[in-house]
């Protein structure tokens, strides 16, 4: 349900009886609202003296605190640590000999740092408690901040005249060679560090006949980096697939891998798929950022009716809802959210994905494996031996998987799952040409959600505007009908990479099964017919939500317009 770190400081706060149950839930909700540090929350909002409450963490982590921090360290102990391991772990040195080492932690919890920095340093390593607002500052005092551009580093690279080094002629030995040059290392780095400072959701590393690209995928629009010289493209996709503990001798078939590290003292969590082109090795990286999960879905814009109907039916004991839109519509964040409403010791939670996303507290989650047979619909068999209250699937693809849900529904399960449709009355449609039955799909399915993600206009350049004629008329808009109601646009910032978009939010249709609809699919209506009844019924569509969303001046018109 929470991440480790949010999990030890809850569990911190109740055996230390610091907060009452109360308090505990009220920060959980914010935490889940605003995405913001619980230690943050509590601190911030002096509910615990901040002395009082690190005292804590360090008693609970049995680790020491270390209250007056001196205003700076002395040369000889901070040159025991690289800058690139202190910025990147979070940590300085205080206290070293010739057999250990202590370091202040900006994020004391974050067990890895003991791991990585006893291998690296080949040391004992302890770590010390204290204010992580100090230790942050004496980091940028003694290491400086990583301003070097990956131009600088480049340059370090040598790159003229590099003759471009043909994978075909070098042994694994070689290329692991190149990969661990020290500022290719960097250069993976800070290309990995800046698109998460970017909150970029994609990072592609792509070869082409005279060039090398990257480029970031943020808020659903692709933006590219100044790209490195085409010679440079072996090292570089290497050194990725080193991280990832891939085969980087195996070039031919594409390959799937994670990498998990810290950056600035998080831990970050990235999903590798390499993919061999004509030019070379295509290398996509997913970022899993875990704090997406936390939020709340409301926070996506939902609609209140919306949301309160989600919340009505993953609290039924039986039946199917299904989420619907295209690859990267946040299909996947709904489903997680949704279970996050009902995940609770005395609810059995079971998900079978491809892959496993996001890592949640309390729920049993399956990753599909097609290579040894273990499909979703297989997933499905023994999950119904496994005595679920709840299972998701991540995709219905087939018959049999449709199967296998309808039938788990009709046996007291509540099932979750995701098609791929333009709309919602059409996933019913869709389940009919996979072959199932339409009095199956009318006596188990209880709601269809469909969604898309659109760009939020930003905050800080919005401005308002008069919308050409055309764009109206495409949006299927009487000038007469606005009246004075304001459009928005982003003029472009700093703070939006000069976008005018900052941040996505949802628009949603929610089709609620009523007794009109389930005759109607008995019926084997068409979905132009289901589609008719449902808006009899009150059913909002994409596009009305769409408009919804322009006219409280979150969205443009250009935005509803690309994707509905």
């Amino acid at each position: 349900m929470f991440d480790a770190h949010t999990q030890a400081i809850l569990e911190l706060c109740r055996d230390q009886k610091l907060l009452d149950e109360q308090a505990l839930q009220d920060l959980q909700n914010e935490h889940r609202l605003t995405g913001k540090a619980l230690a943050a929350l509590i601190v911030d909002q002096n509910l615990v003296p901040k002395p009082t409450f690190l005292r804590k963490v360090a008693d609970s982590l049995a680790l020491e605190f270390v209250d007056n921090l001196p205003p700076s360290i002395g040369g000889d102990i901070v040159s025991e640590l690289s800058a690139h391991h202190a910025r990147m772990y979070g940590v300085i040195p205080m206290r070293v000999d010739s057999q250990s080492i202590d370091l202040l932690a900006v994020d004391p919890f974050n067990a890895q740092i003991i791991d990585d920095l006893t291998f690296a340093l080949g040391k004992d390593v302890r770590l010390l408690v204290a204010d992580p607002e100090r230790i942050e500052t004496l980091i940028k005092n003694h290491y400086g901040e990583d301003d070097s551009s990956l131009d600088e580093i480049l340059g370090e690279l040598d790159t003229e005249d590099a003759p471009e080094a043909n994978a075909e002629d070098l042994d694994p030995n070689d290329i692991e060679a190149l990969a661990g040059q020290a500022p290719i290392i960097r250069f993976v780095n800070l290309v990995l560090a800046q698109a998460i400072r970017d909150k970029a959701s994609d990072i592609h590393f792509e070869p082409f006949e005279h060039e090398f690209k990257i480029r970031y995928r943020i808020d659903g629009a692709l933006y590219e980096m100044s790209p490195p010289p085409k010679h440079l493209a072996l090292p570089i996709t290497s050194r990725v697939k080193v991280l990832a503990n891939l085969n980087i001798a195996e070039r031919r078939i594409p390959q799937d891998g994670r990498i998990k590290l810290t950056l600035a003292g998080r831990p970050v969590d990235l999903r590798v798929s390499t993919l061999p082109t004509q030019f070379g090795e295509s290398v996509v990286l997913r970022v899993l950022d875990q704090s997406a999960v936390q939020l709340d879905i409301t926070q996506l814009g939902m609609p209140e009716d919306v949301f309160e109907g989600i919340s009505e039916i993953v609290k039924r004991p039986n039946g199917i809802f299904i989420v619907t839109g295209p690859t990267g519509s946040g299909k996947t964040t709904t489903l997680y959210s949704a279970l996050r409403i009902v995940n609770s010791p005395d609810v059995k939670l079971l998900t079978a994905e491809d892959p496993v996303e996001y890592e949640i507290e309390g729920i049993m989650q399956v990753p599909v494996n097609h290579t040894v047979g273990l499909t979703f619909a297989a997933a499905l068999r023994s999950f119904l031996r496994q005595d679920p209250d709840i299972i998701m699937v991540g995709e219905i693809r087939d018959l049999e998987t449709a199967q296998i849900s309808i039938q788990a529904s009709l046996t007291g399960h509540l099932v979750l799952s995701t098609l791929h449709t333009n709309d919602a009355p059409g996933a019913v449609t869709r389940l009919v040409d996979m072959g199932v039955e339409p009095f199956l799909i009318s006596s188990s399915l209880e709601a269809v959600l469909a969604q898309r993600l659109v760009r939020r206009i930003c905050s800080s350049c919005r401005t308002a505007y008069e919308p050409p004629g055309t764009l109206l008329q495409q949006l299927g808009i009487d000038p007469v009908d606005i009246g004075n109601r304001e459009f928005f646009y982003g003029k472009g910032c700093p703070v939006c990479n000069n976008s005018g978009y900052k941040g996505r939010m949802g628009i949603y249709e929610w089709l609620r099964m009523s007794e009109a609809i389930r005759d109607l699919v008995v019926q084997r209506a068409p979905t132009l017919v289901i589609k008719q009844k449902a808006l009899e019924q009150g059913m909002r569509t994409l596009r009305d939500d769409g408009l919804r969303a322009i006219f409280d001046g979150a969205t443009s018109i250009e935005e509803v317009v690309k994707y509905t």
